[in-house]
């Protein structure tokens, strides 16, 4: 599935807020080794750069034009190793000292085994620092699902181009997790997006949980499936009088030392 940064890069703020709510809770000084899993167009590994100016930085992403953007956009004198790779099978050699994932790991599966994994990748001390979001049972990922029922072909070809699977609560992280950290935290917060413009939830799951969906559909579907589900979403998310519309947004944290 091919990435648009552009799209994504619409609602920047919206998406920068939980990175810096979940930077700001992670407990290291000056890690030498920091690894930003899914860093997507790399604002937020430049921030981690920033943040720790003597740790070796890696984004790593496995898609070629989320990459490809972060590059042309480089800073002069930038020192960022920039890696392709499947974030299921990546292996850090030697192991590092903070794997940060904003918004990229609810795109893989079996948490169960991938986040002890993710965890044995650290050296001792080390920080697993993860947001996702947690918005499946919202109206917005639930209409996108009653929109997908009109066309019977679409449950076949998404196996091949799957869509974020639910993400566990903090129950089920905290089982995964805690036999192998010497502490874990873990928190939800709800979000209240204030967006603006003509149907900006749409707008908003565009770049991401409905992306496979509209790739996934015949060309001649996709407007008709655009109009029932912008059409849904203006009844489930009303524009305010000021003709804003207020967009809640539930996200998972997660934050663990080995």
């Amino acid at each position: 599935m091919a990435w648009d940064p552009a799209q994504y890069l619409k609602f920047g703020g919206e998406r920068l807020r939980p990175a810096l709510d979940l930077l700001a809770r992670v407990p290291l000084d000056a890690p030498a080794r920091v690894v930003d899993l899914g860093c997507g167009t790399g604002s937020l590994t430049r921030i981690l750069a920033e943040r720790f100016p003597g740790a070796a930085v890696t984004g790593l992403d496995g898609s070629p034009e989320m990459l490809a953007a972060a590059q042309k956009s480089a800073k002069p004198g930038e020192t960022i190793r920039w890696q392709q790779a499947d974030i299921a099978q990546w292996r850090a050699d030697p192991p590092v000292d903070l794997i940060y994932s904003n918004a990229a790991l609810h795109w893989l599966s079996g948490h169960a085994t991938l986040f002890p994994h993710l965890l044995a990748q650290l050296d001792r001390g080390g920080v697993l620092a993860v947001q996702m979001p947690r918005q499946h049972d919202a109206p917005s990922h639930r209409l996108i699902d009653d929109g997908m029922r009109a066309y019977p072909y679409l449950a076949e070809r998404m196996k091949k181009n799957p869509r974020p699977a639910p993400v566990g609560d903090p129950g089920f992280f905290y089982d995964v997790l805690r036999p192998l950290a010497s502490s874990l935290d873990l928190w939800e917060t709800e979000y209240l997006h204030v967006l603006e413009g003509a149907d900006p939830v749409p707008e908003f799951t565009r770049s991401t949980t409905l992306k496979p969906v509209l790739e996934n559909l015949d060309p001649g579907d996709r407007d008709t499936y655009m109009a029932g589900y912008r059409a849904a979403c203006r009844t489930a998310y009303p524009p305010r009088p000021d003709g804003r519309t207020l967009f809640p947004f539930r996200r998972i944290f997660i934050v663990a030392v080995k």
